[in-house]
């Protein structure tokens, strides 16, 4: 029996590999930071050669620190960030321009032309999204249409669009797979979540030929093999999921009415809503939560795009702390009678506002706000956040009526936010043991594709709670302050009055 599962996690920011062995436990990691490019405002790319190449040196990284060869890796997990978009020549592997990344809000313009045509509803309906430069879809088209010879070449059939997952299968495979995951295809807006294949309409809204398009499997499912050349050895590549859904599945959010929260550069939360897809009245998504064995599981979705960034702003912007944690810390001294309001929309403002072109703004600043105030004020925003998305998904999702938040990601591990958390949503949350949710999500599904993990069942009750935060302020403290940061909202809107 090999002895591990090899998960490649490709985030906003770093790219990572973590081997996890049979009783999911991550026994090495390699991790690189690479480039992030601001050609405009509002604009961010990554360099698709620069993704590839920490993508292989950590996971030669991992497997060295672990004295493993690929020959004792039973099967690769792909887990990525969503939305960001590449398109590559088929014939050289080379990307045709940098990738355009999920937080990009370049097309902005485009898509309020579509909305004064109408046609939000008809994309909503089949895709479960809204129409936001966030997603892939009018990315792919904006490549077409400013890349020289890209729409020539894209209707020759020369050209293939992916995700980042795909891009990586594609060179992990040496070319051999184009393919991608439901769940990464759900958030391209050209894919109809209820069909459970592209649309030919919205393809030919968007100006997108077809022969561009991966095809779509299950997140649990042959996606080719490893190169041997790339890691000295051959394996098989068993899963794709994207960040978010690879999360929900790592902290085991298997059952109607559980709820994950990732806190990353963005902050990001899925709430299982089961067999039917729950159109939502507050402006949340609809999307694939997973897909095994032919069969979508939806979930609601809130994305905020801006979590850890607001810390990392902090750090690289302000220069008033040298390393996120000191953020926390800097926070629960701080002054909670300044009531500063931080609304961090450097790239617009997500769910459930959906407003591209605001940006960000600071409420409440005296004399006496400092450091501590403004690390305050990051880390509250988050929690603010939410309760916005927590609040909406309950309006939408009925037969959810208490929720027991799961979180991950960087941010937990700081005890302030988390408690700051329980307290403004007025419930408890629960942190795992396991901190690599994401990855391990990855890991699970490439695992049950080979056998080498059990059923969903027996890796449910694997799922530990490292500790429980519950609520430990008054309820009018709690709806006070989050009706300061309601209004600090209204204000940083485009459409306020």
């Amino acid at each position: 029996m090999t002895g591990y599962i090899l998960a490649i996690d490709q985030g906003t920011t770093s790219s990572r590999a973590i081997l996890f062995d049979k009783d999911y436990r991550p026994v090495a990691v390699g991790q690189q930071e690479f480039t992030q490019h601001f050609p405009a405002s509002g604009w961010v790319e990554h360099d698709p050669e620069e993704i590839w190449t920490t993508t292989v040196a950590t996971a030669k990284e991992a497997l060295s620190k672990a004295g493993a060869t690929i020959g004792e890796i039973a099967g690769i997990g792909i887990t990525n960030q969503r939305e960001t978009t590449v398109i590559w020549d088929r014939e050289t592997g080379r990307a045709i321009h940098n990738a355009i990344v999920w937080q990009d809000r370049r097309t902005a313009g485009f898509c309020g032309n579509l909305k004064q045509q109408g046609l939000e509803q008809k994309f909503s309906e089949k895709t479960g999204l809204l129409l936001d430069p966030y997603f892939s879809g009018t990315k792919i088209a904006w490549l077409l249409d400013n890349v020289a010879g890209a729409r020539e070449a894209a209707e020759k059939g020369k050209l293939a669009f992916g995700t980042i997952d795909s891009f990586l299968l594609w060179r992990l495979t040496g070319g051999k797979v184009h393919a991608t995951d439901a769940t990464n295809a759900s958030r391209t807006l050209i894919y109809d979540i209820h069909q459970c294949d592209w649309s030919d309409e919205l393809l030919d809204i968007l100006n997108i030929p077809k022969s561009l398009l991966p095809e779509v499997r299950d997140c649990a499912a042959d996606y080719g093999m490893l190169d041997p050349d790339i890691l000295g050895g051959t394996t098989k590549i068993a899963a794709i999921a994207g960040d978010q859904q690879a999360a929900t599945v790592g902290q085991a959010c298997f059952k109607p009415g559980m709820m994950k929260s990732t806190y990353g550069t963005g902050c990001f939360a899925l709430l299982n809503t089961g067999e039917v897809p729950v159109k939502s009245k507050n402006k949340l998504l609809t999307t694939i939560a997973y897909q095994l064995s032919g069969k979508p599981t939806y979930a609601l979705e809130g994305s905020i795009f801006v979590a850890g960034a607001a810390v990392q702003w902090l750090r690289d912007g302000l220069g008033i702390i040298e390393h996120a944690a000191q953020s926390g810390e800097l926070a629960e001294r701080a002054d909670p009678g300044q009531g500063v309001i931080m609304v961090p929309a450097f790239v617009g403002i997500g769910a459930p506002y959906w407003d591209a072109d605001c940006r960000g703004a600071i409420f409440g600043l005296t004399r006496a706000a400092g450091p501590k105030e403004f690390a305050r004020a990051a880390l509250e925003s988050v929690c603010f956040q939410t309760r916005d998305l927590l609040t909406a998904m309950h309006n939408d999702f009925t037969d959810n009526h208490e929720t027991v938040l799961r979180v991950d990601g960087g941010m937990v591990a700081s005890e302030w936010t988390m408690q700051r958390l329980a307290d403004i949503l007025g419930a408890p949350v629960d942190r795992p043991v396991s901190a690599e949710t994401t990855a391990l999500g990855a890991a699970y599904l490439a695992g049950l594709q080979t056998d080498f993990y059990p059923s969903i069942d027996e890796f449910s009750e694997s799922w530990l709670r490292d500790k429980r935060f519950t609520p430990t302020i008054a309820e009018a403290e709690r709806d006070t302050a989050y009706a300061k940061w309601q209004d600090a909202v209204r204000r940083t809107l485009t459409s306020y009055p």
